[in-house]
């Protein structure tokens, strides 16, 4: 049988090596399952990891695509830190931006830009309050926050679905399920680059980036609560002996990744779609569980995986365009690479022996 031995020490090198032969595992995963298929390996691994860098406005659409995936990415490490288990990104992100869009709507034919600054806050509060309501019920009554803030997820969709289809429904939709559209203060612009024009969807949302995340790094390595969080996640008994608030801690860092997933809603619809509909996001709060591991819970390291992952699902749809490989099987891709992200995981802080049984 295999026995895990905890390590003493811990491996640096490991953590930068672990998610690289995580991406070259899951190449060659993606090959056999690609022959297996009987597609064309080369052809197919093109088309998945390299196509999307073949045009500029191509490379611009990877950014567009990781911008939401790594500011959820950033939220969710503070949560992991602190060995407190969100998987309800993918809610809060749809609670945030239905906050953020009816707080819009409110100010039809409105320029002022203003409103923008607000709706950022807006979608903040509201996905810091759709986090919020697992570190409520895990304080007072223990609940698991895994299947409270999963089960959020489906009363977000519903409900979204429910204020867009009635009271936020637009009369000139034609009878689709579509909100009025956002007023022009309310609208994030395209990046427009001189002598060459726009390129793609890139718009200035994506600088938010390299905001929140160098402020991300500061909060959790040079601040006290940041280190409250590290403390409180890999040494809970040490966290308690020192005398730190544990249920101000857990509330903290669930309420501050659903603030931040609430501010990529914000931007992702206000940039690329202009208007609430039921299906405003694609997934992203849980593809951002996999983006906040393969960047090692390190702020400048999401935003290398956010790319990673951003590419390989562009790479999907060029995929599924050019040679028909349905989306499910390049969607394997995300699975495999989180499994091999976890055995890294495992390897980097335990030591396996084998012994047999007598």
């Amino acid at each position: 049988m295999f026995i895990f031995t905890p390590r003493q020490i811990e491996n640096n090198n490991w953590v930068i090596i672990s998610p690289l032969i995580s991406v070259i595992f899951t190449i060659i995963i993606g090959a056999f399952i690609f022959k297996i298929l009987n597609y064309p390996v080369l052809e197919s691994l093109y088309q998945v990891f390299v196509s999307p860098f073949s045009r500029p406005d191509r490379i611009a659409d990877i950014f567009v695509k990781a911008c939401p995936l790594i500011i959820i990415g950033i939220g969710l490490i503070f949560c992991f830190r602190a060995n407190i288990w969100n998987i309800g990104a993918e809610g809060q992100f749809i609670f945030g931006t239905l906050c953020a869009g009816s707080f819009a709507l409110l100010f039809p034919d409105n320029e002022n830009k203003f409103i923008l600054v607000l709706m950022f806050f807006v979608g903040f509060l509201g996905g810091a309050i759709w986090g919020s309501i697992p570190a409520i019920l895990k304080i007072k009554l223990n609940v698991n926050e895994i299947l409270v803030s999963l089960m959020l997820v489906y009363i977000a969709m519903l409900f979204i679905d429910y204020i867009v289809r009635g009271p936020l429904r637009d009369p000139m939709s034609f009878g689709f399920p579509l909100s009025k559209p956002y007023p022009d203060g309310a609208i994030i612009s395209k990046i427009h680059f001189p002598g060459i024009g726009f390129l793609g969807q890139l718009h200035y949302g994506i600088l938010s980036i390299f905001v929140l995340a160098p402020l991300a790094w500061f909060l959790i390595n040079r601040t006290l609560p940041g280190f409250q969080i590290k403390v409180f996640g890999s040494a809970p008994k040490a966290s308690n002996f020192a005398g730190f608030n544990k249920n101000k801690i857990t509330f903290v860092v669930l309420a501050l990744s659903g603030g931040m997933a609430g501010i990529a809603g914000v931007i992702e619809v206000s940039a690329n779609m202009g208007k609430l509909q039921p299906e405003v996001s694609f997934g992203y709060g849980f593809t951002a569980i996999i983006v906040a591991f393969l960047g090692r819970l390190n702020p400048y390291g999401v935003i290398f995986a956010g790319v990673i992952i951003a590419t390989a699902k562009l790479g999907a749809d060029n995929a599924q365009m050019i040679l028909g490989i349905p989306k499910v099987v390049t969607g394997i891709f995300e699975g495999v690479l989180l499994f091999f992200l976890l055995a890294g995981e495992t390897i980097q802080n335990y030591k396996i022996s084998f012994k047999r049984k007598t």
